[in-house]
């Protein structure tokens, strides 16, 4: 896959040590991570709480990465300027947690940051296509969201592959975003269907390596560089 697209790594701190968060965001910078994805959930929207906006800025003063915020929250127009405030770099919110996500994204586009919008395992490809233009990234759950080290779910690869169809077929340049189940077994599998961002959560947050170790696993499995451990 050397010659193939390029493909962006997000470890989602969703399963790191909170007790060195700071430490671990450093590592997975220094490591290569392309992007440090926040999961965001409210107890409302998805049954779990994790964190808030003050984390997010703390965070922010750790790396210079760009900060990939998922909101996995009921409402969250009025929560929108306290993570851009935070310091994020993209926010996404789920197309099932708004009716009006339309207006959503174009708050969040006015506020000056990049726009995502995710789709949960039983949203079909429909339900966003009329908003795809506007789009700077679109997630596909892998998993149903709510927590970390779920498995990988085999039929979200056919809604990658008719995604990835839809955004070439108009020529978009959104990027395609895949979360949930991401590890050195499934990253290449994703990547064949269409996937360019992997947000890769226990595959990197772990106690049996280090972060370094970890993201380093997962390239050599897309064959992006050679094992050196």
């Amino acid at each position: 896959m050397k010659d193939g697209p390029k493909v962006k790594l997000a470890p989602s701190i969703l399963s790191a040590d909170f007790s060195c968060l700071g430490e671990q965001v450093a590592e997975a910078t220094k490591a290569g991570a392309d992007y440090i994805h926040i999961d965001v959930m409210d107890g409302h929207f998805v049954p779990k709480i994790t964190i808030g906006a003050p984390v997010v800025a703390a965070i922010r003063r750790w790396t210079h990465l760009p900060l990939d915020v998922h909101l996995m929250v009921e409402s969250p127009q009025p929560q929108i300027k306290q993570f851009v405030d935070a310091g994020a770099d993209i926010i996404t919110v789920h197309i099932e947690a708004d009716p009006d996500v339309s207006g959503l994204v174009r708050e969040i586009k006015r506020r000056g940051v990049r726009v995502g919008v995710a789709l949960n395992p039983v949203t079909p490809i429909r339900a966003v296509s009329k908003i795809l233009a506007e789009l700077d990234l679109v997630l596909v759950m892998t998993v149903n969201p709510g927590s970390a080290g779920q498995p990988f779910i085999e039929g979200m690869l056919d809604k990658i592959a008719c995604l990835r169809a839809e955004l070439d077929k108009q020529k978009l340049a959104a990027e395609l975003e895949v979360d949930g189940g991401i590890n050195t077994r499934t990253a290449s599998r994703v990547v064949e269907a269409g996937a360019r961002v992997l947000v890769t959560g226990a595959a990197v947050f772990n106690s049996r390596q280090t972060v370094g170790q970890a993201l380093e696993e997962i390239q050599v499995s897309l064959g992006v560089k050679k094992r050196l451990f």
